[in-house]
């Protein structure tokens, strides 16, 4: 204890600690252990049968793919929407810097209610695109642009203040030395970038993966077509069946899990990589 001690001068190491591993326990730990437990009150052949079911396969299918997918969408625009706010200066600046944070503001509900009547039929925006035969309000790609839309912030206010801090000495130096600007933003800027905006797209995958209030409002909710896994946990908690909506809840949690573990895992590479250089 003495030992952890000594990286402090503050007081309260005990304190801390207690409180620390106190809300740990309450809002994590004691809930993620509940699931397992009631998962657990299955064998292995209901287990497998609940989880393996043609609906919750492809439930597993859409929210994983398409949160896959709207988190790299959201990486390549976050990074472009924080260089604009970062390196540019043009009237309502302050204005458009707020908006960012909008998809925070609003209710998830809110979000999807708004996007749904945007993107209908008859919506300002749907009406000219289903003309051309892309139909998004009650589809998957309905979804996409939901978890698109709730996720850029992340990304967004993630990379903006290592952008900010990167020293302009740097681009001179590369720009002295030969470099022109597309040498000095893949050589120089975007490793400083790159774990900062790995860390952005991991936050907005993980939001997408458990987004429920914007998605069902425009997905449409068609088993086998755009029913997403958070709607079937649901759905069977309103059945009172708890331990299939665990059984599921423990499943999305593991891929969840590994999937953070890898993205996490090139992340430290990414850094070790950067201090090496």
């Amino acid at each position: 204890m003495n030992h952890f001690k000594q990286h402090s001068i503050l007081p309260g190491f005990n304190l801390a600690l207690g409180f620390t591993l106190l809300y740990l326990s309450l809002i994590v730990l004691i809930p993620l252990s509940a699931a397992f437990i009631r998962t657990a009150e299955l064998t292995w052949s209901e287990f497998w049968t609940i989880v393996t079911t043609p609906r919750v396969v492809a439930s597993y299918r859409l929210t994983f793919g398409v949160s896959f997918a709207a988190a790299l969408v959201n990486a390549f625009f976050g990074l472009l929407v924080a260089w604009v706010l970062v390196r540019y200066h043009f009237p309502g600046k302050k204005i458009v810097d707020a908006l960012v944070d909008l998809p925070f503001a609003l209710p998830t509900a809110v979000a999807g209610i708004a996007l749904t009547a945007l993107y209908s039929g008859n919506g300002w925006i749907g009406q000219y695109l289903e003309p051309l035969g892309i139909k998004v309000a009650f589809t998957p790609l309905g979804i996409f642009v939901a978890l698109t839309f709730i996720g850029l912030p992340f990304v967004v206010r993630t990379v903006q203040p290592v952008l900010e801090d990167i020293e302009a000495e740097l681009e001179e130096a590369a720009a002295t030395l030969g470099a022109n600007r597309w040498q000095t933003f893949a050589k120089v800027i975007f490793p400083i970038l790159f774990p900062a905006l790995m860390t952005g797209f991991a936050l907005a995958f993980a939001r997408a993966i458990g987004e429920y209030g914007s998605v069902i409002f425009i997905a449409g909710n068609m088993p086998m077509v755009s029913e997403i896994t958070p709607l079937l946990i649901v759905t069977k908690l309103e059945q009172y069946d708890y331990a299939g909506a665990t059984a599921l809840s423990v499943v999305m949690l593991v891929i969840s899990f590994i999937l953070l573990l890898i993205i996490n895992l090139l992340q430290w590479w990414s850094r070790r990589r950067s201090a090496r250089a």
